[in-house]
């Protein structure tokens, strides 16, 4: 992560970053549920909400219990001079973010609302009324900005009738899930998003976290918000497995998986091990016709926030090569507190060609977003 000035102003003041980037993970918050998501969402939800609230598929009422690194996982500067929710309003991202790190155009992932939630039919109201809000306060008045199709991933039908109402949208360029799912993504229950994805042109973007109902980790739940943190790069790479071994990638050959805030450096070594494995137990699933790393190649992407930073610049460099320079994607993940800036996320020497495709032309081959 990034060191984030405190100043405000100083922030302002100038470009950080010369070149012009694509990112792909930015996180718009409403400004409350009355202002941005009623106008969207039935009374009938409405009067719910008021009465009952929003249960979370958790075993804490209101989501995990450990503290974060800054209020509202979000920088200090982003808050609005007013006191408002970071990432809540246009011009202050304007300024703050999309205009002096030279963003040509950005990706948002929403959070705060709708995903993660025990009711689902109140779960698909919600997605539905978050999708309505990303057109009618931000992509239609902020050209940069794409949305991503918020779904009710645990109710895979109504999933597809949302995706399918938003497919052919100019605003929208992937569909949104969270790793922590109830099973494993590859599972078959989750096939209908895929399928519907496939068939609307649009990637599947995994963002990290989640609340399946399980604990976040193997063992049961850890103590620390670091743990929970460190995690998210677990749940990744269960989720890519799951996926490989399923046979999702056979079934649907159009599939584009994007690994949204979960690290990337892990990627190789799972590889290679689900390689070895698939080579001495292939026979129980015949339905993977190629190595996994193979599958992985061609269908995954994934996006540098929090990029792993080891002593020598040059071992992740090494890790993206792996990967394949086409496949990752610049993202700054505002405005919370682990933000990386442009200017300095990747210090580490990298051909010119090989910066133009990380901060830009990999996301705009993705999303065929300034190929029009």
């Amino acid at each position: 992560m990034n060191e984030i000035q405190n100043n405000l102003r100083a922030v302002r003041a100038r470009p950080t970053s010369k070149q012009r980037v694509a990112d792909c993970d930015i996180h718009p918050a409403p400004r409350s549920m009355e202002q941005d998501i009623y106008p969207h969402l039935e009374k009938r939800w409405q009067s719910h909400l008021a009465e009952y609230g929003a249960p979370l598929r958790s075993g804490f009422q209101n989501g995990t219990n450990y503290p974060k690194g800054q209020p509202q996982a979000s920088r200090r500067d982003s808050f609005l001079p007013d006191g408002g929710f970071p990432g809540s309003d246009l011009a202050f991202m304007r300024e703050q973010h999309l205009d002096p790190n030279n963003v040509e155009f950005g990706v948002m992932l929403p959070l705060r609302v709708g995903l993660g939630l025990q009711n689902q039919e109140l779960a698909a109201a919600l997605c539905r009324a978050v999708n309505e809000w990303q057109i009618t306060e931000w992509t239609s008045k902020e050209p940069r900005l794409r949305g991503s199709v918020m779904v009710p991933y645990e109710d895979p039908a109504a999933s597809v009738q949302e995706i399918e109402r938003c497919a052919g949208k100019p605003d929208f360029v992937q569909v949104e899930v969270l790793s922590r799912c109830a099973e494993p993504l590859g599972n078959r229950k989750y096939w209908p998003i895929f399928e519907a994805a496939q068939a609307a042109g649009l990637p599947v973007a995994v963002h990290a976290f989640g609340y399946g109902g399980w604990a976040v980790t193997g063992g049961g739940w850890p103590s620390y918000y670091m743990e929970d943190m460190v995690a998210h790069s677990q749940s990744m790479q269960s989720l890519v497995s799951s996926v490989v071994f399923e046979g999702v990638f056979e079934r649907f050959p159009r599939t584009r998986l994007v690994l949204v805030e979960g690290g990337l450096a892990w990627l190789p070594s799972l590889a290679w091990r689900l390689d070895r494995l698939w080579s001495q137990l292939r026979s129980e699933v015949p339905h993977v016709k190629r190595p996994p790393s193979e599958y992985i190649r061609e269908h995954v992407w994934l996006t540098s926030q929090p990029i792993e930073e080891p002593e020598d610049r040059s071992h992740i460099v090494d890790v993206m090569g792996w990967i394949g320079w086409d496949r990752v994607l610049f993202a700054s993940d505002y405005p919370h507190w682990d933000f990386d800036d442009p200017a300095h996320v990747l210090p580490a020497p990298l051909s010119k060609e090989q910066r133009q495709q990380f901060f830009l032309e990999n996301a705009r081959n993705l999303y065929g977003v300034g190929h029009e």
